[in-house]
Parts: structure tokens; sequence; C-alpha cells
């Protein structure tokens, strides 16, 4: 009788054992050692490679307005119209230290990412932070910070323009100060006209219905010649 019940006794801790071993989640090291990244809105981010470090985009406070593939608006995770983006930003306290990160998708019109833009000149931000994705080769599990260009809301007096025009991929125009030049030549032609000026600015116009990849791309080469990227934000 007392071996039996030893022998229960055993059957039941190994039993135990085993539902404590199914129940238990097995975190690789990878998972163990990674950072909680800050829950929002899933999109498509374009791909860019001259984007810099933004870790405060991660903050809990940080000022996140996301543009998705079809044009609606989140400020945060809460969805938002292009007429109450503004009115929510204005009744949400900020320090004049934080920036504001668009986070659009890179098949969503540009003219969507515009009234984002809009609203954020609105409330008084002098610039923003595209946040895009790098065609870095990472260790799995490896976390880093978000990245993102940075770009001014309103246009310098004394800065080169870029325009770009036109839909398609195929048949978009470019031009440097209203001349028109080939796609592979911005950059060598950029870095030649900015050599000899004190201040770098370039301002970007591009036509609403770019994809913001399109867009975002033109931003990247432009921002490869050390220059700072100038955007015109129209009105809401």
């Amino acid at each position: 009788m007392k071996s039996n019940a030893i022998n229960t006794l055993r059957r039941s801790k190994h039993l135990m054992l085993t539902i404590a071993l199914i129940l238990t989640p097995v975190l690789s090291p990878a998972q163990s050692n990674a950072q909680q990244l800050r829950q929002g809105i899933s999109v498509h981010l374009a791909s860019t490679k001259n984007a810099v470090s933004m870790p405060d985009s991660d903050n809990q406070d940080a000022w996140i307005v996301a543009v998705t593939a079809d044009g609606s608006l989140y400020f945060g995770i809460d969805r938002v119209t292009v007429a109450s983006l503004a009115d929510e930003m204005k009744r949400l306290p900020r320090n004049r230290e934080q920036k504001l990160y668009i986070k659009a998708d890179a098949r969503a019109p540009f003219a969507d990412v515009e009234r984002a833009l809009a609203a954020g000149h609105e409330v008084a931000f002098e610039s923003a932070v595209f946040l895009t994705s790098q065609p870095e080769a990472l260790a799995p599990g490896t976390m880093v910070p978000p990245k993102g260009l940075e770009v001014l809301l309103d246009p310098l007096s004394n800065s080169i323009g870029v325009q770009v025009s036109n839909g398609g991929r195929e048949d978009t125009t470019l031009k440097i100060n209203d001349q028109q030049i080939p796609a592979a030549a911005l950059q060598t032609t950029l870095t030649q006209l900015l050599q000899n000026r004190s201040e770098k600015v370039v301002a970007v116009n591009a036509e609403g219905q770019l994809p913001f990849a399109d867009v975002v791309h033109l931003i990247d080469v432009c921002r490869s010649t050390g220059a700072k990227i100038a955007l015109a934000t129209p009105s809401l």
C-alpha cells in the first residue's frame, strides 16, 4: 500500500511538471531580450538609405500620424478625419522639443500625406519626420530604433527647387529650378549646385497623386547630398 501511494505521488508530480512545461511559453534569446515596441497602426513603410535614428518615436507620448494605403488618417491609434486632425492635436499638450512623426504607407497618395503635414503646420510644427524602413542586413532578433527623414514645413527663399510631376514611373517628369533632368542625374546635379552655398536647402514640390514611396525616394536622394529638405504644405 505504501509503495502504491509513493508511485501514485510520483506519477502526479510527473503529470504536473508535464503540464507546467506545456503551458510555459518558450522564448528564444532574441525574443527574451527584445524591447517592447509601441502599439500602433501597421503600414508598409517606404525604404530609404539616408534616414537617421529616431528613438523618441517609440516613446509612449510620441506624436505619430499614420497614413494607410487607402489614405485613412490615424492620430496615435485613433482614426481621425482630415478636418478633425488639427483639432485633436490642439487638445493634446506637448513639449516644444517633441517632433511630429509621419508613418505613411508607401502606397498612399502623397496628397493624403500632405494633409497630415498641413495639420502639423497648423499647430506650429516647423518640421516633421517621415518614418521609413532601411535595407539593412541584421541578425535575427536584433532590435534597432526607428529611423526617419526630417523635412521642414516651410520652404526657404534661397532654396533650390526640385519638382516632380505625373503619376506613372515611366513618364514622371523631374526638374531642378524648372530645368528638366533625368532622374539618374539628380544627385550629381544637386551636389554641384549646392557646393558653394553656405546654407544647403532643397525645396521639394511633388504632385499629390504620386505614391508616397516615389516622393520619399526623391527626398532620400536629395538628403544624400547633405542638404536640408523643405516641403510646401497646403492649407487644410
